[in-house]
């Protein structure tokens, strides 16, 4: 699937009925928000280190590291690796190959990534693969197959829509806990939320054992 990650799913989405995105572009005000957000929710320090697992074109890492933070990407779609923002070309790489010689990252972020993967895989992945102490985790939910977000249903890379219940089970077979849920987070998704209240999970987690 890793080749529907193309031009046509950042630039041409919606005509191209691939993805949501059009113009894929960086916008500071809204990411360096977002970044900020999450800095203050999970209180990620100047010296902790940060993977934005699925990083796109590394507009996160970019706004991260203008917040003075470490922050490292990486990302399954060579194409978005290959036109990464040049600000971030050293910080960010192709998946399964970090850039970052630390084995263990301090926090991890995944916004809108684990939709995209079969449950088998992120199975693997939470519980060998991630190498985060805490993450960071932003999903659509839904129900029979239907997002409660409607927007979310025209991906054609989305696999999983299920609920809440679903997803705290996957991350506890995956060896994580769940420190906290919402479904909404003042600054980031707001466009969502008048209309879609339900329609997307914040998950943080922690790696089991991690407080042992």
């Amino acid at each position: 699937m890793d080749e529907l990650y193309d031009e046509d799913y950042f630039e041409r989405g919606i005509e191209t009925g691939k993805s949501c995105y059009q113009n894929y572009r960086w916008m500071p005000e809204a990411t360096m928000s977002m970044a900020m957000t999450m800095i203050d929710l999970l209180g990620i320090k100047k010296d902790d280190t940060i993977l934005d697992y699925g990083c796109a074109l590394g507009y996160l890492v970019k706004a991260f590291r203008l917040l003075h933070r470490n922050a490292w990407g990486v990302d399954v779609s060579e194409y978005a690796i290959r036109n990464i923002d040049p600000a971030v070309k050293p910080y960010c790489s192709r998946w399964p190959f970090p850039t970052h010689p630390q084995l263990i990252f301090d926090f991890g972020i995944a916004k809108d990534v684990f939709e995209h993967i079969y449950p088998e895989e992120l199975f693997i992945l939470l519980r060998t693969t991630l190498s985060v102490r805490k993450l960071f985790v932003v999903v659509p939910l839904g129900e029979n197959g239907k997002y409660f977000a409607t927007p979310n249903d025209f991906d054609v890379t989305h696999i999983n829509c299920e609920d809440f219940y679903w997803w705290e089970k996957q991350f506890q077979l995956g060896g994580w806990s769940v420190l906290w849920f919402g479904n909404q987070i003042d600054g980031i998704k707001d466009s969502y939320y008048e209309k879609y209240p339900e329609g997307h999970g914040f998950y943080i987690l922690e790696k089991d054992g991690e407080n042992e």
